[in-house]
């Protein structure tokens, strides 16, 4: 468990046009001081003069000046190795074409881009991040996040003191649009038999009962859903323990909108009975069903 004395530090960074500033204007509202493209060997020296009343954070990316992910990562291990410095390091993901579409929207210019198409110099920020998202205590993809749900989400992780609940959060997704890159533990429920192609079922989605019905009426539904809460139950407590505030169980089929959709608002009611704490979301249920779903 944390010091209650100790300073937080929180340093953001990520994919440019992955929300950072959101993310900031998010941790201000919370009651951080904020601090945007500080130079990483000033690092350091922000923390000087601060309390466990002050807590700061930090966004940083590519275009901050004397930016490299080796000398980053090695600030941060240092400051979090002072007994009096938390520090918690956020990595912003989101998809290459989501970040195509939000450049393009924008009419600004990539901080790589120079000579580079947009869509090269998302290839070569990626590359050069990599590292430091290895080593990232909390990785969010907003490719499918508003604003809102990016400052929601850092509310119910950070808007609390060391104490709260861990918070969980159940996604359902289909592998066709790829797995969440956010995901801490993944299920795949492919095995189920799929509702797509009952023509009566195909155009519903596992939010409504005749899809329910179905999915639960195969004889490996139950069983699996047995030991789905066996193994995740006890893990809880102990990921807490190692003092991580943030899982997401992501629960996977096809195309996101029949079997996993369902399994997700089965797992969520029985979390519920246990008086686990959890919010829930379906990453594909609106996008449009492919033909091989």
């Amino acid at each position: 468990m944390n010091n209650s004395n100790s300073v937080r530090l929180f340093v953001i960074t990520g994919m440019s046009g992955a929300g950072k500033s959101s993310a900031l204007h998010a941790m201000e509202d919370l009651g951080f001081e904020t601090v945007d493209n500080l130079p990483v060997s000033l690092l350091e020296a922000a923390m000087r003069g601060g309390g466990p009343d002050r807590p700061l954070a930090v966004g940083m990316d590519v275009r901050t000046r004397d930016f490299n992910t080796e000398n980053l990562i090695a600030q941060i291990q240092a400051l979090g190795d002072q007994r009096a410095i938390v520090t918690t390091l956020i990595y912003l993901d989101s998809d290459d074409d989501v970040l195509m579409r939000r450049y393009t929207e924008t009419r600004r210019p990539h901080p790589l881009a120079g000579d580079l198409p947009v869509a090269g110099a998302i290839s070569l920020e990626r590359e050069l991040l990599a590292p430091v998202k290895a080593v990232a205590d909390l990785v969010l993809d907003t490719s499918s996040l508003t604003p809102g749900d990016l400052k929601r989400q850092l509310e119910k992780t950070y808007g609390g003191d060391d104490d709260r609940p861990m918070h969980i959060q159940l996604v359902s997704f289909g592998y066709r649009n790829g797995v969440p890159r956010e995901a801490d533990l993944v299920f795949d429920v492919r095995f189920l038999r799929n509702p797509h192609y009952v023509d009566s079922l195909q155009h519903q989605s596992g939010l409504d009962d005749p899809v329910g019905e179905y999915i639960s009426d195969d004889p490996a539904f139950t069983p699996f859903m047995i030991n789905l809460l066996k193994l995740v139950e006890p893990l809880l407590p102990r990921y807490r323990e190692e003092g991580k505030s943030y899982l997401t169980i992501a629960i996977g089929c096809t195309g996101g909108h029949h079997r996993s959709v369902y399994t997700v608002k089965e797992l969520a009611l029985r979390l519920k009975n246990l008086g686990i704490e959890f919010d829930f979301r379906h990453r594909d249920l609106n996008v449009e069903p492919s033909r091989s779903a």
